[in-house]
This record gives structure tokens, sequence and C-alpha cells, in this order.
């Protein structure tokens, strides 16, 4: 806890926003950073509450001693909260600027108050360790002599290759693409996560004795059967690549594109790549729709705004969520099912809700524009899932020169590595593993996305861990990493 009374004397504040004018002229990051005294009084709201939802499964997957830390940095003791932090979360600097904050949601003031800022201040301790130099390599201090092979670099990956190098096991990770990080390098935005952010955490993490190899597809550039010859285990951590598509016609045309696609070129383009006019996806001077009213498609409408789009529609096919939670149906300290709006949100764009792409349109290949019905969500009286019924004459047409496809992802890629190693999938297409995140190869484990789905940067983490500490077991019989305490295997 932090101050006693805090929470009745302080009302919750987030860091400023920098104005909507000035962001859209760059690509750094939306917030400014709170000054030390404003962090420890947002943490002075921490309250004595028994118990700490925050950190139960309701709350952070990863288990974070929110409490403990939150208690710390209001007494200025900012090393030792960062430690607190840091015996849970690998990498809170990730966690502090793109988690929902499950934990948030959780918290006990978030009954009938406002809940404390957890994810700004774990931000603030992460960026306090970084600025005095407290964020130090930590090599192992003698190695296993096992080798362990980790596929994909996203945010599950590293902390699985971190905990096992810290366990003593000499740990190569491969990325198929030419950059470490993942989504974190590649997917999300740089407005959200600047990345040099990333960068320096990989040249942590490759000083601690990591090897990374870029611009290795396995199974492809790097034959499995080697893989299996030359590793003790495999983890694999692709993540959850294969999006959803829209089987609509005009599907095919110039000018339709997955938002992934969209985003990992305009991460390229800020980092210096070129691409030739035929490739180049671009919102410059453009009317973009975009479908999905999720992070990805808000992670895309902010990118159209700085890009120059002229206009930009963000369509999704369910309802509005409430301004409000349901009491009854969605209770504390469930995940609200309420409105949100994110920093892009407040930089333009027109948002619309129970929306059914019928087609797309376009002329000598090319599109140009999108035809949609609005539909009504009728309940069933049988109790299952409510019954999409179009509404009549509500079709309607919007020019449009570009669509982005951000309706979510399936599962990861099944075939080459997968198919080649031969491990089961479960009934949504993830690999399926066992209690210590084997799957049903000997040997070969899975976390984060691809075992789990499509979820959160904080539930791969999770993941990632807890694979890390099943692979060690595996390895030596028994293993000293630590639980994660508030990690759930299923759902999202």
């Amino acid at each position: 806890m932090g101050k006693a009374t805090g929470f009745m004397e302080w009302d919750r504040e987030l860091p400023d926003r920098r104005s909507v004018a000035e962001r859209l002229n760059d690509w750094r990051e939306v917030y400014a950073n709170w000054s030390e005294s404003q962090a420890r009084t947002q943490a002075g709201r921490c309250m004595d509450c028994g118990v700490p939802f925050c950190n139960s499964s309701n709350g952070c997957p990863l288990g974070n001693l929110i409490p403990d830390f939150n208690d710390l940095v209001y007494s200025g003791d900012w090393k030792a909260a960062l430690a607190e932090l840091q015996a849970t979360n690998n990498f809170p600097e990730f966690t502090g600027r793109v988690c929902p904050a499950p934990c948030e949601a959780a918290c006990t003031l978030n009954i009938n108050q406002d809940p404390v800022t957890i994810e700004m201040i774990e931000k603030s301790i992460a960026e306090k360790g970084w600025s005095e130099g407290w964020m130090t390599p930590r090599p192992p201090e003698k190695r296993t002599g096992r080798k362990v092979a980790v596929i994909g670099s996203g945010p599950a990956g590293l902390a699985s290759a971190q905990q096992l190098n810290r366990a003593g096991h000499s740990v190569t990770v491969f990325e198929r693409d030419e950059v470490i990080g993942g989504l974190l390098s590649l997917g999300i935005p740089h407005f959200k996560l600047e990345k040099t952010v990333v960068q320096r955490r990989v040249q942590q993490l490759e000083a601690e004795g990591i090897e990374f190899r870029t611009s290795t597809w396995v199974g492809r550039d790097y034959p499995t059967d080697q893989l299996k010859a030359d590793f003790h285990a495999i983890v694999l951590c692709g993540g959850a690549t294969v999006p959803r598509d829209l089987p609509v016609p005009g599907r095919e045309l110039n000018g339709v594109h997955f938002a992934m696609d969209y985003l990992k070129q305009s991460n390229r383009r800020n980092e210096g790549q070129e691409f030739g006019p035929d490739d180049t996806i671009t919102a410059e001077g453009k009317t973009v729709v975009i479908l999905g009213g999720g992070d990805t498609g808000a992670d895309c409408l902010g990118t159209s705004h700085r890009q120059g789009a002229v206009e930009t529609y963000q369509y999704e096919l369910l309802p509005m969520p409430p301004s409000e939670r349901d009491e009854d149906a969605n209770p504390w300290p469930q995940w609200p099912m309420t409105f949100r709006t994110s920093s892009a949100h407040e930089e333009g764009g027109v948002r619309d809700y129970d929306i059914l792409t019928k087609q797309l349109n376009g002329e000598d290949g090319v599109l140009k524009s999108l035809t949609a019905v609005r539909v009504n969500w009728e309940a069933d009286p049988d109790g299952g899932r409510p019954r999409m019924v179009e509404v009549p004459d509500s079709e309607f047409t919007v020019e449009t020169e570009l669509v982005l496809l951000a309706m979510g992802f399936l599962h990861g890629e099944q075939s080459g590595l997968l198919a080649d190693l031969g491990v089961d999938l479960d009934e949504r297409g993830n690999v399926a593993t066992d209690s210590n995140f084997m799957t049903s190869v000997d040997g070969v484990f899975a976390g984060g996305d691809m075992q789990r789905g499509q979820s959160l940067v904080v539930h791969a983490i999770a993941g990632g861990r807890r694979t890390a500490r099943g692979v060690d077991t595996w390895l030596m019989g028994a293993t000293q990493l630590p639980r994660v305490t508030g990690y759930v295997r299923g759902g999202v």
C-alpha cells in the first residue's frame, strides 16, 4: 500500500498527453513523463485493501507485487521498487506502455472510485531504473551445458529466453524478420512504443549471453532436423500470426490489406527502410476504412492520421459497448466490457458499430468503395449467442482507397515448422501443451500466443516465463525459476 488515506486525499491522474496538433506531426510517444512527485502521489493512492485483487488471476497475469512496489515508490525507495517489479516482470517498460492494465480493472478502488494508475507507475519505475543505470545485465554465474532454441522474438520468446538464460542454459533466439522484438518492434506503432525502448532491452539480453539470429526462418532457412540435432530443447513462441480474413467479393482488389502488413511496413519505413511505389501501403491523401474496433484497429487509425489520411472510418461488427459496466452481468473485478477511447480516437475519425461489410468495389482491379449494411443483434431464446440480423434498407457505400482488415488473429502458422515437428494442435488451432507447456513432442515446448491464442503482451510475457520454468524442470529435473502466480493458461 501507499498512504493509508491517500485514496481519499488524491484523485487519479494520468501523465499529460501531448497535444493532438503536436503529436500528429511526429511519431514520438503520446504521453509525457511524470515527475517523480506525481508518481509518488499516485502510488500513495494504493489502499490497504486486505486482498489485493490487482495481482490475482483477475488482475495481473504476471502476479506483479503491486501493493509492494506502490508503497516503495510512495516512500521514495525507487531501487527497491524496481527489484520488486523485476521479480515478476522481465519487461516493465513494455507493459507500462502497451498493457490495457487488467490490474487497474481489478483494483479494489475500482468498485466505486477511479483505480490506482498502476500501469504508469510501472512505467515510471522502469524508466527510473534505466535512467539511474540500475538495469544492468545479469548473466548467469555458471552454464548447465544445455542448449535451448527459442523460435520467435516477441514478448513471449524474449521472456522465455531471458529466464532460461538466467537458469544457466545457452539460449539462441531465431527470428524470421530482420529485427528482434516481434510485434514490439514491427507491430506496435512508435507513438505507443518507441523502438529505442525495445532496442536497449535487446542489447541488455545480448550482454547477458543470449544469441540472436535474425532473418532466419526456421523450417525454411534453417532446417527443422538441424534444429532438433543442435539443441536439447525447443521453445515455440511464434505468435498467433494468421489473421482473420474478410470473405467478401472484391477482397482481391489492390488497396485492401491486412492491418499487420500495413503496421509492419509503417514501422519499417519509420526506421529508414524504403519501398517502391507499387509496394508502398500508405494512407496519405486517402479515405481509409478500418474494419475492427480493437487495439490493432486503433493502431491503424493513429498511423493513418500521421500519414496524412483525408478521412478515416473505423467500423466494428459488434454493438457499441456501454459507457458503464453492467454490475449484474459484468461485476467487479471482471474486466469491464465498456466503451474506451484511445489516443488515436482523440485525433479524429469516425467510429461506428453494428456494421457488416457486404462487398468491396473497384475499377481495373483497384479499390474504389466499400458497401455495408447495419445489423441488429437479437437474443437467442435458448440462451445461446446473439443472432445477427441485417437491418432492412440500411445498405450504404463509402468511397475509399484503403481498407485495413483489423479483425483479429486465428492461430499460429501451422505449415512449415509446426508440421515438420508434428506437434498436436488444440480445437482452436493453437499448439496444444501439457501443464508444463510441453507439446506432444518430447522436448518441444510452446508459449505465448502460439499456445494461448491471440492475447495481450502481459499474457505473452507471463506465458514465456511459465514455459521457461517447464523447460528448465524437464532439462534439469527441478527448477529454481519463480512461479507465475497470476497466469491463467486459457482464454484471452
